[in-house]
């Protein structure tokens, strides 16, 4: 069984490099292009759904379960074959797959079609994530890697916030179309960047921990391992049903702004905007700081963190869900904006340190594989299905009635955090 590696530092490993910080900053553009490729379409909805004369369950079908069983599936096999090959030409390769179909569906004329691209769109983002993991994590020795996988998951806030300015300014002053055209020509010349000047770094060259071995993971006793340690389950868990909040929600804040609380799409993309950006970067941020700090005291933390942060969350959701317009609505929303995205940093960094450096990609894809099942895959098309349900019923406001139902999930959520910490805590003692 894979150790939890030290989290501290050896004289032997100087500070990170300038070549490791610009690799980093490359591999979090191309995560803010994975995420604004990926939230183009919420952010879109509207226009979107008044063109093609989409439903609610539409939408949360090809923005959750359709997108998410070609992403998590096939996160696995192509995380195998990174373990094995040279993962930086994975993530270019992926990075130039999604930006080609993300503007496809800027083509798309029917529901069909736009489904087909945002498929095609799953199957290249499927390449992003996990190689990007390993990649930093061999680029960042122990005891600096939750900082520098917190700041490389200021892709999602950066990319959601570029993609409600950026998209909602486009689809306001031209079309929908035109934003999902130029951003995917974007992406491909990115891609084209990573493959020319992102080097491949030596598996586990900056671990510490004695014995560690960077030779390839056999595929099925790393899936055995993975889902048979409790902590690296209990992560896979927790953090999925965080996601089942916080992508069900992501996928229609938009649509519920502007069509129950009367904002517009130039005020989305000034307020929203700047409200993601702020508030769930620093989040996300804060809680990878935390990480370096805490953990070396108390390894519960990894779990802690995210619990505590969904506790304070959960009574501010629910005003932001009752507020009447959109003004107090945004204010309410700072706060669980920035605290339902606790659980991400700690998440990574936990399962990046507790398995061998050969089983880094492998492991990062099956935590995705699990989170994004759940999260990304049944959170907007449960939210989108409970919509349509409250609609038939007669509601006069269906997707303020669905928000409602997501609040018993911030106590599935906690509940698994603090079962998890106990996790860690007995893993710690055995090892003793």
């Amino acid at each position: 069984m894979a150790t939890i590696a030290p989290v501290g530092t050896s004289p032997a490993h100087p500070p990170a490099s300038r070549r490791a910080w610009f690799v980093l900053a490359i591999l979090c553009f191309v995560y803010v292009l994975n995420f604004l490729d990926r939230q183009l379409l919420a952010i879109l909805a509207k226009p979107i759904r008044d063109e093609l004369g989409l439903t609610h369950g539409q939408i949360g079908l090809i923005s959750g379960l359709y997108f998410a069983l070609f992403y998590c599936v096939l996160s696995v096999p192509v995380a195998w074959f990174a373990d094995r090959s040279n993962r930086v030409r994975v993530v270019a390769f992926a990075c130039g797959l999604w930006s080609a179909a993300t503007a496809a569906c800027g083509l798309a004329g029917n529901y069909g079609q736009l489904a087909g691209a945002r498929m095609l769109v799953g199957v290249g983002e499927a390449g992003g994530v996990p190689p990007s993991y390993a990649i930093i994590s061999d680029y960042f020795r122990p005891g600096t890697r939750g900082t520098a996988l917190g700041l490389y998951n200021l892709g999602p806030p950066i990319g959601n916030a570029l993609g409600v300015a950026f998209g909602a300014s486009i689809a306001a002053a031209y079309s929908w179309r035109d934003a999902f055209m130029a951003l995917g020509i974007v992406g491909v010349g990115t891609a084209i960047l990573v493959f020319l000047t992102v080097r491949e770094p030596k598996r586990g060259g900056l671990d510490v921990a004695p014995g560690v071995s960077a030779e390839r993971a056999p595929f099925w006793p790393t899936f055995r391992m993975f889902f048979t340690r409790r902590v690296l389950l209990l992560t896979a868990l927790a953090t999925g049903a965080n996601q089942f909040i916080t992508y069900a929600a992501a996928n229609f804040t938009t649509l519920f702004l502007m069509e129950e609380k009367g904002m517009t799409l130039n005020e989305v993309a000034i307020w929203y905007a700047l409200l993601v950006l702020v508030s769930m970067g620093g989040g996300i941020f804060i809680a990878g700081r935390m990480v370096d700090r805490l953990v070396p005291r108390d390894r519960r933390a990894y779990a802690y963190i995210p619990a505590v942060a969904l506790v304070v969350a959960a009574p501010f959701f629910a005003g932001f869900i009752a507020a009447p317009g959109w003004q107090l609505a945004m204010v309410l929303l700072v706060l669980p904006m920035g605290l339902n995205y606790f659980y991400l940093s700690p998440a990574v960094a936990l399962v990046q340190e507790a398995v061998a450096p050969a089983q880094r990609v492998m492991a990062g894809a099956l935590l995705l594989l699990v989170m994004n099942l759940i999260g990304l895959g049944l959170g907007p098309t449960y939210l989108g299905a409970a919509s349509d349900w409250f609609a038939s019923a007669g509601h006069a406001k269906p997707l303020q009635m669905a928000f409602y139902t997501l609040l018993p999930f911030y106590a599935v959520a906690v509940l698994l955090f603090l079962a998890l910490g106990r996790a860690i805590a007995k893993e710690a003692g055995e090892k003793q």
